[in-house]
């Protein structure tokens, strides 16, 4: 979570030294109008200042100060009048020197120039510039002699470039123009010179030519080109003769291999000495057959790893920065096969000096206390000097308020008009450095510079810092007050901060408001206004969460924030810290991000931002992008063997999802060219499998690899692997032996595959025999086919059957014995000894006596009982017959016949069946069945309603399940809120259909409840409902109230006073005064007079709240009592005797009444003090 805080705009520091009066003039232009200030150099050329010729010289000097400054020079330590040299001038308002060398030798304009600064209030000085021309002198003319040299041996070749300034950058090209190649073998020094470690044929060559660039300059210069000849020792024997008398002969013997020895640096040690701050490079080139190779250690300690590169091949040590700790002995090796040397370098640093304190600017009052603090270092120890406005100050004139200790200068005391401005200056001999320091003494008023007004805007429990950058002499004490100034803001949770600010360490929302700071001297004060707002900090509530989507699928991160309701937010999601793709897919709402149809290229981590003005939260998601794998490649068959063989693959893409299992699968091109089935899997981290395979096979495989996702594509086919026949390994499955006539058995097989077949010429060995009867097999043999019926078998006898498969390669495995039966003939003989049982009058138990096994002719499947109803025994239900079958499974000699009608006759036979049908059936039986309940009538309706009698009418039960011993009626009354009244009871013979009830009461509904009943008891009830129809005499009299004319008049009577009411109300509200009643209620002596609510309105017994308690607008009768009427009285029952109703003179009703003298009154109430006031009958009676 990154936080932001408003920041002022103005950057004024305080600063106290260490005796804590001094101050920096701030560089706010209204505080420098019209304030002294002694100069200060602000810009000023570099120290060693190098020119080019061709250019004007430009020595820049600028200084601020009020007054602003004059300007003058030095050159060579003595003044340089510029009024006297018309080539050089003076920019204006500025000391900044320019030098017209068009026409002019530069040399005699080179020299060490010093710019000094004054005002009446001091005078400041710049370094000493030393100002050089740069310089990029030619070669000079020299003849290269050509070098001849035996392969093998090192080699040097010299540049020696001119001296120039600054020093040229050296580099080796041919005549083209181009690099030559540098390797370990051959490699350029630092001085230039390029050398080889040793010498290869290859390195012939005419145009070795070395270029010096000068970078001020941006010449080249080049030396002539060196011709190198490189021969071996054969070549150079056939050329001495010729070339002895004219050219060098360099050769260190035969092309041997030697050990390394070191071409620079000499010796086994040696020295170096380098500025702190400055480049460290160490160099060391060895020669040697084979080139050995260079390393570098640190004696006594490790080399800095930031600061440390190594060049050329390791033969450079290069470190940057140099500081004290860099000193010690660094040793480099060389080392080729034969052996390894090694050199010492001891490094020792100097420092040139640096400041480690710089005099700081002394703003002080008249009669404060400060110093002046030089500190320097470097190495060796420099030496600090003090100068005042230019001049040493041991010769500047004396001033008893100051005092220099060292690098120290202490004032006390100070007086107006000691303004100057100091040099220290500390040197040794690798250098200076000079700071100018000025000491004004002012008295100033204080100012407060922060803007007035400011606002601060925090986030809540982060830090709060309000400004007040404030300038005066002496420096003003800054103290801050909250609010109402009732105290100064010092302690927890405040920090006030040596410059002024004030911080609040954790800042809450109580620390919200206006804070006023005050600055204050001994010559005045000044205060500032500025305002905290603390803001709620930004939250992301529910976070991007971890996503896994399939490709081409849709996923949302949604990203749920919460802020601070003033501060604007600005929702942006980035992927992998970039940018969205500019990709229609991708929709970003307020609080989500959804992409549609993803890619793989949508994997990554998505962050949603939200931004305010003062801070942010964030909050990241993964999305992970899956797919099916891709499908395996490389499939590879090893460890062939004939009935066996190795597969390997390669995996291919898993897309994130890792793969579970690989699903192999084969295609037998001999048998079922094109078709695919599965053979094994294998669990995902495995890439081979071993596959046991059938004979007389053309196998073809491939793999699919499963993930969580889905099933790969195939990968491509394998090649083919064939295997050889061989005799069968199985015989058929699914044998069974049947008849499907009385006198044959069928013997039927599963046929095998070609798979199975592990060879041509297929056929199968069918054989049985009668079990138990025969010991010999019966066989025939057949092809493609997958039965074999045997005829002129006996009926249903068991038989043992095989089927053995053969093929052209031998006859397969002994098969299982398997018995079966000969076909089935119908049964002979029907069951003997039926009888049956009757239960009750639905049910009935039926036995029979099995018939004997030899008889079934089969496989005994059970018995059928046949049955029928063949009458009801009653005489008016009608004759019918429907025959119904109940299957008994088994060796049964019992069943039930549920679901009979009652008071019925039933006929009956029983029959055995077989797989093949049915037997003879036995002779009919037949049985009778009790009485049952009836059914419900057949119908019940309500006829001829009167006043006070309903006719009922029915009908008999269509199934009367025996004879008919009557009915019952049961009815009561059912009211308009259906609550029902008592029962009453009627019982009616069996041979009525209808019934007329008299004496019921008029316009009033009924319900019935009727059925039918025999001997077994009553069945079923149906229900009616009717009512008595009115009188017409009744309703003639029954006029609805509200079409009377009185009470039509009542009501308009009742709606206009309580609108005259309402509106005397509203008025009297609205202009804030008192009911004329009021007033008289007030000047009332009786203290327990309780005049109308004045705040809602009510009026004593009009008052529509639901509690009892005394209404405070009307008092209370003798008795004590009061009763709370219905809202339907009229003003007219309260105008009657005693009644207390009154209206005043503008119609308005006082409000006071009394509960009526009638039955009324002592109804019931609460209790009262109040006594019944006056009433004024005439005012109320003449109202209404």
């Amino acid at each position: 979570m990154e936080r932001t805080r408003a920041r002022a705009t103005v950057f004024l520091m305080l600063f106290l030294g260490n005796l804590g009066n001094a101050l920096e003039v701030p560089l706010d232009p209204k505080v420098l109008e019209g304030l002294p200030q002694p100069p200060t150099i602000t810009h000023q050329s570099p120290k060693d200042f190098i020119i080019d010729p061709r250019e004007n010289i430009v020595i820049h000097c600028d200084a601020k100060g009020k007054p602003h400054p004059s300007f003058s020079w030095t050159r060579n330590g003595t003044h340089f009048d510029i009024d006297q040299d018309p080539k050089a001038t003076m920019r204006p308002h500025s000391g900044t020197l320019v030098v017209d060398i068009s026409g002019e030798k530069v040399e005699s304009y080179e020299g060490v120039y010093q710019c000094t600064a004054r005002n009446e209030h001091g005078t400041a000085v710049s370094n000493n510039i030393v100002i050089r021309q740069s310089r990029s002198p030619l070669w000079s003319k020299e003849r290269n002699e050509p070098i001849i040299v035996q392969e093998g041996v090192s080699l040097v070749l010299q540049c020696r470039p001119p001296a120039g300034l600054p020093p040229p950058i050296i580099f080796w090209m041919n005549i083209n123009f181009q690099r030559l190649p540098q390797s370990s073998r051959v490699s350029q020094a630092l001085n230039g010179d390029l050398y080889f470690s040793n010498v290869l044929k290859e390195d012939s060559r005419n145009d070795y030519i070395c270029y010096a660039r000068f970078p001020h300059t941006q010449t080249i210069q080049q030396k002539q080109p060196i011709t190198v000849t490189v021969l071996n020792l054969d070549a150079i024997n056939e050329t001495v003769a010729a070339l002895y008398n004219e050219t060098d002969f360099l050769s260190d013997g035969s092309a041997e291999e030697r050990r390394p020895t070191f071409l620079i640096p000499s010796g086994s040690s040696s020295s170096k000495m380098v500025l702190r701050g400055q480049v460290l490079e160490l160099e060391c080139i060895a020669e040697g057959l084979p080139t050995p190779e260079v390393s570098w250690s640190k004696v006594s300690g490790e080399f800095p790893a930031k600061r440390t590169s190594f060049l050329h091949f390791q033969k450079t040590l290069r470190i940057v920065d140099v500081s004290e700790a860099d000193a010690g002995e660094y040793r480099c090796t060389a080392r080729n096969r034969l052996a390894s040397v090694h050199h010492t370098i001891r490094v020792t640093v100097k420092a040139a000096p640096y400041w480690i304190s710089t005099p700081r600017n002394l703003v002080l009052a008249p009669r404060e206390r400060g110093n002046l603090i030089c500190r320097a270092s470097g190495t060796p120890k420099p030496t600090i000097t003090w100068a005042m406005n230019g001049i040493p100050i041991e010769n500047s004139p004396k001033d008893p308020s100051r005092k220099v200790e060292g690098d120290t200068i202490i004032f006390e005391e100070v007086q107006t008009g000691s303004s100057a401005v100091y040099q220290c200056h500390a040197s040794n001999e690798y250098g200076y450095l000079l700071s100018n320091a000025f000491v004004n003494v002012l008295s100033e008023t204080p100012r407060v510079l922060t803007p007035a007004n400011k606002v601060y805007q925090v986030i809540r429990n982060s830090r709060a810092l309000l400004d007040c950058s404030s300038f005066g002499s002496p420096i003003p004490k800054i103290t801050w007050f909250k609010d109402s100034r009732s105290s100064t803001l010092d302690g927890d949770p405040y920090v006030l901060h040596e410059n002024g600010t004030l911080e609040i360490h954790v800042a809450q929302a109580l620390n919200s408001g206006k804070y006023t700071c005050v600055a204050r001297n001994s010559l005045g004060i000044s205060e500032n206004h500025v305002y905290l707002e603390v803001k709620e900090p930004t939250r992301i509530l529910k976070q991007p969460e971890y996503k896994v989507v399939q490709r081409n699928r849709n996923v949302v991160f949604e990203c749920k924030v919460k802020h601070d309701p003033s501060l604007i937010p600005t929702m942006t999601w980035v992927k992998d810290n970039g940018e969205l793709p500019d990709d229609e897919r991708f929709v970003v709402d307020s609080d989500s991000l959804t992409i549609t149809d993803v890619s793989e290229n949508d994997a990554g981590t998505y962050t949603c931002i939200m931004v305010t003005t003062l801070d942010q939260d964030s909050a990241s998601a993964e999305l992970t992008v899956v797919e099916q794998p891709d499908p395996p490649t490389d499939l590879e068959l090893t460890d062939q063997k004939p009935r066996s063989v190795q597969l390997t693959w390669i995996p291919g893409d898993e897309h994130n999802s890792p793969i579970h299992m690989f699903v192999i699968q084969y295609a037998d091109s001999l048998h079922h060219h094109g078709h695919w089935h599965n053979l094994t899997v294998v669990p995902g981290i495995k890439t081979t499998a071993h596959l046991k395979l059938s004979p007389y096979v053309h196998y073809t495989f491939r793999v699919l690899a499963l993930n969580a996702v889905g099933l790969s594509n195939p990968s491509l086919p394998s090649r083919v692997y064939k295997t050889n026949p061989s005799a069968p390994d199985e015989n058929p499955s699914g044998v069974e032996g049947f008849g499907t006539e009385h006198d044959n058995l069928v013997i039927s097989w599963k046929p095998m595959s070609g798979h199975q077949a592990n060879g041509p010429g297929l056929h199968y060995k069918v054989m049985w025999r009668q079990k138990d009867v025969d010991k010999e097999w019966t066989s025939v043999t057949v092809a493609n086919v997958s039965k074999f019926m045997v005829s002129g078998t006996p009926t249903f006898t068991p038989y043992e059957v095989q089927v053995q498969a053969i093929n052209d390669y031998g006859i397969g495995p002994e098969p299982a014995v398997v018995t079966g039966h000969s076909g089935e003939d119908l049964p002979m003989q029907a069951p003997d000894t039926v009888q049956v049982l009757v239960l009750n009058s639905s049910l009935a138990e039926v036995h029979w006596e099995p018939v004997p096994p030899k008889t079934v002719r089969g496989r005994l499947k059970g018995y059928k009982v046949y049955y029928w109803r063949e009458r009801s025994l009653h005489k008016h239900n009608p004759h019918h017959v429907e025959q119904q079958v109940l299957t008994f499974s088994g060796n049964k000699s019992h069943g039930m016949l549920p679901g009979l009608q009652p008071y019925s006759l039933y006929l009956f036979n029983v029959r055995v069946f077989n797989g093949k049908g049915e037997g003879p059936a036995s002779s009919n039986q037949q049985f009778e069945t009790p009485e049952g309940v009836p059914g419900r009538p057949s119908f019940l309706r309500i006829t001829n309603p009167n006043l006070d009698s309903l006719t009922l009418e029915w009908g008999p039960p269509y199934d009367r399940n025996g004879r008919l011993t009557g009915y019952t009626l049961k009815y009561q009354t059912v009211n308009i809120s259906d609550v029902l009244g008592p029962v009453e009871e009627l019982a009616l013979p069996a041979n009525e259909t209808s019934v007329t009830l008299l004496n019921l009461k008029y316009s009033t509904r009924y319900k019935f409840y009727f059925n039918a009943k025999t001997g077994q008891g009553a069945g079923p009830v149906v229900t009616e409902e009717a009512a008595t129809i009115m009188d017409e005499a009744m309703a003639a009299r029954q006029v609805d109230i509200a079409t009377q004319g009185w009470f039509i008049g009542l009501m308009c009577a009742i709606a206009l006073l309580i609108l005259v009411l309402l509106i005397i109300c509203f008025i009297q509200r609205n202009k804030g005064g008192k009911y004329p009643v009021k007033e008289k209620e007030d000047a009332h002596t009786d203290p327990e007079f309780q005049p109308m609510k004045e705040d809602d309105c009510t009026f004593g017994e009009y008052s529509d709240t639901e509690d009892h308690k005394p209404l405070k607008g009307s008092r209370t009768p003798s008795n004590g009592t009061v009763h709370r009427d219905n809202s339907d009285d009229s003003l007219v029952d309260y105008g009657g005797d005693g009644g207390d109703g009154q209206f005043n003179e503008d119609g308005s009703f006082i409000g006071q009444y009394s509960g009526k003298s009638s039955a009324r009154d002592t109804a019931g109430g609460h209790e009262s003090s109040e006594a019944p006031s006056p009433v004024n009958t005439s005012a109320m009676n003449s109202f209404v």
